[in-house]
């Protein structure tokens, strides 16, 4: 086996990223040790890195930073026994949980958990595959752990619950598997976005989608809902929670709202708020739920799709603080990849 090298930070605020040697990490018990063939940004590698201490005070350096990937099973832990040496796989790391460097993404091998592990079809690309595991993820923390929307679990082959739920942000990376997952459950969705996308959030599966700079919004989305039996609605970007909660308090159903961003403000009687992270589906059902039990078969019958887009930007460990810089700057509709 190869050695291993990693982008660094060796500190709080690192930047440029130091790339240089890393330990071979050891899968332990229900651990894969992956050879990593792509590398997905997303904005919070951006803030880890540009913030630091000041969000993320918990991190000890050096430290080995991002979380979505594609690629190859190198070895396989203890007890590991569905999974095999060769198998081409998305994933998600988590050092950012588990504080160890071991299981960051920016480097040529990780370790990670096999409830957060997809085998993936020959006929997907590790670049394309790499889009995925953060999005879904923090979809999936929102949707089906205890004390948030407990949706149905997701199903290649859902039956309609009768039931809508609302995703403010639809054609956001998050938003855009939150579409597919809740359909994948039998959900009805309600989607807002920009017009430029309204095709798109469609084509994943929004039977209707809402301008989310509409004057008239939170008024249109109350009179979509009369009638339905709401499942209650995610709030993904700031000002959105608002909105969500608006349309809930108004409609008949789960008055409940995942936020994604923290809030603070007071609540109508009955409706209920909860912030979300990622990170928290690797200590309960969920991961299995979703990246074993669910998406190997719908990514096969091609019942789910890789979004937002991948746009390669360079290749090699070299190639990730530029990728980084990126998405800082702003990305719309597709998500910056380095092949590695």
């Amino acid at each position: 086996m190869a050695p291993n090298s990693a982008a660094w930070l060796p500190a709080s605020k690192s930047n440029p990223m130091f790339i240089g040697e890393a330990p071979l990490p050891v899968p332990g018990s229900n651990e894969v040790l992956v050879r990593i063939e792509a590398i997905a940004i997303n904005p919070m590698d951006c803030n880890i890195q540009y913030l630091g201490d000041d969000l993320f005070d918990f991190i000890r350096y050096p430290y080995i930073n991002g979380t979505d990937i594609a690629g190859t099973i190198a070895q396989v832990g203890q007890g590991v026994i569905d999974l095999r040496v060769g198998d081409r796989v998305l994933g998600m790391c988590m050092a950012v949980a588990t504080n160890e460097s071991r299981n960051g993404a920016f480097q040529k091998y990780a370790i990670l958990d096999t409830n957060l592990v997809c085998p993936i079809p020959n006929s997907l690309s590790a670049v394309d595959a790499s889009v995925l595991p953060m999005g879904i993820t923090t979809a999936a923390a929102a949707f089906y752990q205890p004390g948030y929307l407990e949706l149905d679990p997701p199903t290649p082959f859902p039956r309609p619950n009768g039931k809508t739920l609302l995703v403010c942000a639809g054609s956001s990376s998050v938003g855009s598997n939150a579409i597919q997952l809740a359909r994948a459950s039998g959900y009805e969705v309600f989607a807002t976005c920009s017009p430029r996308s309204f095709d798109f959030c469609k084509g994943l599966g929004a039977s209707r989608v809402f301008d989310d700079s509409s004057p008239t919004l939170t008024a249109d989305l109350i009179d979509a809902f009369q009638g339905k039996v709401c499942a209650g609605a995610f709030a993904l970007v700031p000002g959105s929670t608002e909105v969500c909660i608006d349309v809930v308090h108004k409609s008949q159903g789960v008055r409940f709202v995942a936020t994604a961003t923290k809030y603070s403000g007071e609540l109508p009687k009955g409706v209920r708020t909860r912030f979300i992270t990622s990170i928290t589906i690797k200590d309960n059902h969920v991961g299995k739920l979703v990246f074993r039990d669910y998406l190997p078969a719908a990514l096969v019958q091609n019942k789910y799709r890789c979004v937002p887009k991948a746009r390669v930007s360079g290749h090699g460990l070299e190639a990730l603080q530029e990728a980084i810089n990126i998405t800082k700057n702003g990305v719309y509709a597709e998500k910056i990849v380095v092949t590695v």
